[in-house]
């Protein structure tokens, strides 16, 4: 595993690249967000998405997450309405992560089994705002909690010492957090959450 040592506030973009040039090689990164660190590989590249759900031992109930730049490219992943995409663009960029229905451009393996959704989340960090500008596409997310923990990993060094022979990269930019994004569903008729995490919610809950 090689860590990169990225500023959290002004990331060096060299670095970041080549974290990208990992992830177009099949590799899996760990890497920070507003909400806390996450495991990161490309879309369509099953080998590293398969890595992934081992690391995490998820099964098929799972809802994987696109890391977004911004809404604009929601679209192409996730059918939505215009009060949807209200709710979005108020909580966005920010830790929310958003349960859509699934357009095609999703590949199967990534939408859940049964309900044939996707997870969307538009975050506010510069370290992967910067690493999703040079990739040029949403990345394929999950938080870094395994599943005997109450929280998910933000000391770097037990995530280096825990993932060291896992994961390709380690974008190391101290401690981010560890409480996870908020979940809205906002497949039925009203938004719900689904997980009540760093965002708030409260307004959807009164």
């Amino acid at each position: 595993m090689q860590t990169l040592q990225v500023h959290p506030e002004n990331p060096q973009a060299r670095l970041l690249t080549q974290a990208v040039a990992t992830l177009r090689r099949g590799g899996v990164i760990a890497y920070p967000t507003d909400s806390c660190y996450a495991l990161g590989c490309m879309i369509g590249d099953k080998a590293a998405m398969d890595r992934v759900i081992q690391i995490r031992h998820l099964d098929d109930g799972h809802h994987f997450t696109l890391v977004c730049r911004d809404l604009s490219e929601i679209s192409t992943y996730a059918r939505f309405s215009t009060a949807e995409f209200r709710l979005m663009k108020g909580l966005t960029p920010g830790p929310y992560t958003f349960i859509l229905n699934a357009t095609r451009e999703v590949p199967r393996r990534l939408q859940h089994a049964k309900r044939k959704t996707i997870g969307i989340r538009v975050p506010d960090h510069p370290v992967v705002n910067q690493l999703l500008e040079i990739l040029g596409e949403p990345l394929m997310s999950v938080t870094l909690v395994f599943a005997d923990d109450d929280f998910p990993l933000n000391d770097p060094d037990e995530i280096s010492e825990r993932l060291a022979r896992r994961i390709d990269v380690f974008i190391d930019s101290g401690p981010c957090g560890h409480e996870p994004t908020s979940v809205i569903d906002c497949t039925g008729e009203v938004p719900y959450v689904v997980r009540r995490g760093k965002g708030d919610t409260s307004f959807l809950e009164g």
